[in-house]
């Protein structure tokens, strides 16, 4: 490694603070230009290619020092998302949350400098941490973070190999979204817009078997995976499984695989699916088809169109929304006769079961790329990349 250089953030090209337009002008909004703000950021995207908000060509013209050309790399630098990072897919404004590297492409490989800072999440939050309320990384003090890097042709092997599984990453969310889509539509089609007069007219409780969950004692908790991981709400949740981060050694109200989960309390109606056999807190419920718990699709959509009226709950007259059993149990529903709901299975259970097995096969990419990535940075782990010949 003694051809790998120590220098500094500042060093590595130029560092933009983003800024949000004063409230004086609101002719700065618009849809020509990016905005970009940490809850743009996705969940699992390298590229930050929407935001809520844009801006106009007014906008631009008050504010095109700040100006973030694409593939520039943008780290929250204030509050609880500190260090999370995100490359820009096309020329963008941020708020004064990020610290955005322009990166000098001759010293520095923009995919490499993405990865720098997404290994170093857990550097920045400490450097912010400084004792004050909220925590804040000023520009100076990223300038001033230091870092080895080695030489660009190896930076852009590097950055080759986890771009790959990124890619893949990405590609796997992409498809789900176009399978979740397809079933969606197919049930909206097949049980709302076709649904006949004579199905039958009843409440969630005719057709669902479900429990309300029960939180065990704080005193068994653990985050060694011991026990029987615990779900208690919306936080816990991802695109359909949720994550496992707290288990228990004193379980009480159970869900079983493929159940489907839904959040009870503020936020009420965020909808999840079981992977394994899981205790669920008191901010959680878990439905099956009272009839065929093999029917797991069609209780998935569902009672993913009943959510409108789930989440009314939110607003129920109380700080924080919640919805009881006996709520669910006055729910209106149409129940369609069996043989619907079985040609719907043998339709849409293969694009459900595709879902479930990308996001599994994200799972096992996240994880390879989250062990390689420290490895390939500190350079603990080398690749191999032919050095640029000169003219």
């Amino acid at each position: 490694m003694s051809e790998w250089i120590t220098t500094t953030v500042g060093k590595l090209g130029k560092v933009v603070t983003g800024k949000t337009p004063s409230k004086n002008n609101p002719e700065d909004w618009g849809n020509e230009y990016l905005f970009i703000t940490p809850s743009d950021y996705g969940n699992y995207n390298k590229s930050a290619n929407h935001s809520i908000r844009g801006f106009s060509e007014e906008g631009y013209k008050r504010h095109k020092v700040r100006m973030i050309p694409k593939h520039s790399c943008l780290v929250t630098c204030i509050g609880s998302d500190m260090g999370k990072v995100v490359m820009n897919a096309e020329d963008a404004f941020c708020n004064q949350q990020i610290n955005a590297l322009i990166p000098n492409t001759s010293i520095i490989d923009s995919d490499y400098a993405y990865y720098f800072f997404k290994d170093s999440a857990l550097i920045l939050k400490t450097l912010g941490s400084d004792g004050t309320a909220v925590p804040i990384l000023n520009k100076s003090d990223f300038e001033k973070i230091e870092l080895s890097i080695p030489p660009l042709p190896e930076q852009k092997a590097i950055a080759s190999v986890l771009s790959s599984l990124d890619d893949k990453i990405d590609l796997l969310h992409r498809q789900n979204k176009t399978l979740e889509a397809m079933a969606e539509t197919l049930f909206r089609q097949w049980f709302i817009e076709e649904a006949k007069e004579d199905w039958e007219q009843a409440t969630l409780k005719d057709e669902f078997s479900f429990t309300m969950g029960q939180s065990p004692s704080g005193s068994s908790f653990n985050e060694d995976s011991v026990g029987t991981p615990m779900f208690q709400g919306n936080a816990d949740f991802g695109f359909r499984f949720p994550k496992e981060r707290v288990y228990t050694t004193e379980p009480v109200r159970f869900a079983y695989p493929l159940d489907t989960l839904i959040s009870v309390r503020a936020p009420v109606g965020a909808q999840n699916m079981a992977k394994v056999e899981c205790c669920i807190g008191r901010g959680v419920a878990a439905f099956r088809h009272a009839k065929n718990p093999q029917w797991y699709t069609y209780t998935y959509y569902k009672l993913n169109q009943l959510m409108n009226q789930i989440k009314q709950f939110n607003d129920e007259g109380t700080v924080f929304g919640s919805i009881s059993k006996s709520d669910f149990e006055r729910l209106e529903v149409v129940i369609p006769p069996d043989e619907a709901i079985l040609a719907y299975e043998q339709t849409a259970k293969p694009l459900n079961d595709k879902i479930i097995a990308n996001v599994e096969q994200i799972q096992t990419l996240e994880n390879l790329r989250d062990t390689l990535l420290p490895k390939l940075m500190s350079g603990e782990v080398r690749v191999q990349y032919q050095t640029e010949e000169v003219a």
